[in-house]
């Protein structure tokens, strides 16, 4: 009896396995199974579209977007601070082709990470500092992708549809427990 109460909280944990637990406000998805991935500044009302989630995508539009402004309001202030410094023509150059490069580099990368999964810990750890450098990039990835969808939400809502339908197929497979079944057929062959 134990073996069998073993094995069926087993399968119940594989089937959350794959589920994301989190927290968010908004949608009204309750219950069992996998549950959607919150993203930030939307928690998990990107599901239903519902909960504020056309404010929240305003807000992140035109939040990312004053950041990115006031982000280069102070790189230029910094180059002015070159410039006074009188570093050389060189100088100012290499601070130019610095930025830009790291802000396209942050730019596709957090493009990327709406559409897809980074494949290894190490690469985003080595482009940290890289992302940090380009924040003027990742903010305007930010805001052209929020004038669409939630950042990351197509990439969620795959992942959450894909879990749903995989979760629903093993629960229609099992129709109920199996245990109860081998009792009752036991007890149909004592009589």
């Amino acid at each position: 009896m134990s073996e069998q109460s073993n094995q069926s909280n087993q399968s119940n944990q594989s089937e959350n396995s794959g589920s994301h637990t989190g927290t968010g406000s908004g949608s009204g998805v309750i219950g069992t199974g996998p549950q959607p991935e919150p993203i930030r500044f939307f928690g998990t009302t990107w599901v239903g579209r519902d909960g504020g989630y056309g404010l929240r995508r305003v807000g992140v539009a035109v939040g990312s977007l004053t950041a990115a402004v006031a982000g280069c309001l102070v790189l230029r202030l910094g180059y002015q601070g070159l410039e006074i410094a009188a570093v050389g023509g060189f100088v100012n150059m290499l601070v130019i082709v610095m930025f830009a490069i790291c802000s396209a580099v942050a730019f596709r990368k957090t493009w990327e990470s709406f559409t897809r999964r980074p494949t290894g810990t190490a690469t985003e750890d080595a482009l940290r500092s890289l992302k940090a450098i380009g924040f003027v990039g990742a903010l305007l990835a930010y805001f052209f992708r929020s004038l669409a969808e939630a950042p990351g939400e197509k990439l969620r809502r795959e992942e959450y549809e894909t879990a749903r339908s995989q979760y629903e197929k093993r629960r229609g497979k099992r129709t109920g427990n199996p245990a109860a079944r081998k009792a009752k057929g036991a007890k149909a062959k004592r009589k």
